[in-house]
């Protein structure tokens, strides 16, 4: 597990955890149980990098686990150092819900925000901190 004193790879907004606490509970059943929310970041689009979800029903060598206010997220050990010091919040208005990323490493997105461009902390921006 990756640990920095003082810093979340990950945080919570209320309204990410109540949402994440939701959909742990339509996903119960069928197979492994769900461990919770996987999150991670893969290339792809206009920006060159997307955010992506999944049920977790494993945890992998590495994966980062935060569980905070009831609801519990999997940070893919391949996106820890694109998502430190992360604060996931989810948000709905008249057209959509969404999660929304409140990343500090995030660089730009595209104009329809379906991408990101994200620059991962460096080792010694991690000794700063």
């Amino acid at each position: 597990m990756f640990s920095i004193p003082g810093l979340k790879v990950i945080s919570l907004t209320d309204a990410a955890a109540t949402r994440i606490r939701e959909i742990m509970a339509q996903s119960a059943g069928g197979g492994a149980p769900a461990l919770g929310l996987r999150v991670g970041v893969k290339k792809g689009g206009c920006a060159g990098m997307e955010y992506t979800f999944e049920i977790a029903r494993a945890t992998s060598k590495g994966d980062e686990i935060v569980t905070e206010k009831d609801a519990t997220v999997v940070v893919d050990a391949k996106a820890v150092l694109f998502l430190l010091g992360t604060e996931l919040d989810f948000k709905t208005d008249r057209f959509s819900s969404t999660f929304v990323f409140n990343n500090p490493n995030q660089v730009s997105a595209c104009g329809c925000g379906e991408s990101v461009e994200i620059k991962p902390r460096s080792e010694s921006a991690l000794a700063a901190s």
